[in-house]
């Protein structure tokens, strides 16, 4: 799976983000990256037990579970406590594949990573390289959307971060529990519920086909679904 989530954190909530942002101390990136990843990752982040990362981070997945879209795609179960990163330039990650499993120090909590997610803080006009580049069945596909939007994808897919050659490039990072485990059964899912969106509209919720599609989107989530 991968797709971009447009405006998964509004502009009022943006402005509130980057004055916590540009005021904080940051930590070296490191301490968050597995054994392999720590080798190839240079950039800094939010202490992870630090209040502003907390305070930001109950925002940001307050606002993705407000978020049709995201939740149509992710079927979120349980969301790791998102974090924030900012690279300044020559700041880079190369590629990588995340850890399959994460725990929260803080609260022992701990989950499956099935899905990864960036959601961009700064415009893209504030800085240079600094694109996420991920890979998929179809190949490389780069990414440097407006603040504001998110780029979900599968945890187990190749990714990296291009070096930044100007300015800073902030944004918080997070991994989700999905309630069905599956990249293929979650896309097939998804793109039902999209038709069931895309039809409805134009047939009517009280369509008998459209109530059809419904049940049947329903019970899969039953049959694939996670307890």
């Amino acid at each position: 799976m991968l797709i971009l989530v447009p405006k998964a954190l509004e502009r009022e909530d943006l402005s509130t983000f980057r004055g916590v942002l540009d005021a904080a101390e940051w930590e070296d990136g490191a301490s968050t990256a597995g054994a392999n990843s720590a080798r190839v990752k240079s950039n800094r982040q939010l202490p992870t037990d630090g209040e502003a990362s907390r305070r930001l981070g109950a925002r940001v997945v307050s606002a993705l579970l407000a978020n049709p879209a995201f939740v149509s795609a992710a079927i979120p179960l349980r969301i790791f406590p998102p974090l924030f990163n900012r690279y300044d330039e020559g700041d880079h990650f190369d590629p990588h594949v995340d850890n399959a499993l994460r725990g929260d120090a803080m609260t022992g909590a701990r989950l499956r990573a099935d899905l990864a997610a960036t959601l961009f803080l700064s415009e893209a006009e504030e800085y240079d390289g600094g694109e996420l580049i991920v890979e998929d069945l179809y190949g490389s596909r780069r990414f440097k959307p407006a603040a504001g939007d998110l780029v979900l994808f599968s945890a187990g897919s190749l990714h990296m971060v291009t070096p930044v050659t100007r300015g800073a490039r902030f944004a918080a990072f997070l991994w989700l529990q999905s309630m069905i485990r599956g990249d293929e059964a979650r896309g097939l899912v998804h793109d039902l519920d999209l038709s069931i969106q895309d039809l409805a509209p134009r047939l009517g919720r009280d369509d008998l086909d459209i109530r059809r599609l419904s049940i049947v989107y329903h019970n899969l989530i039953r049959s694939w679904g996670e307890a």
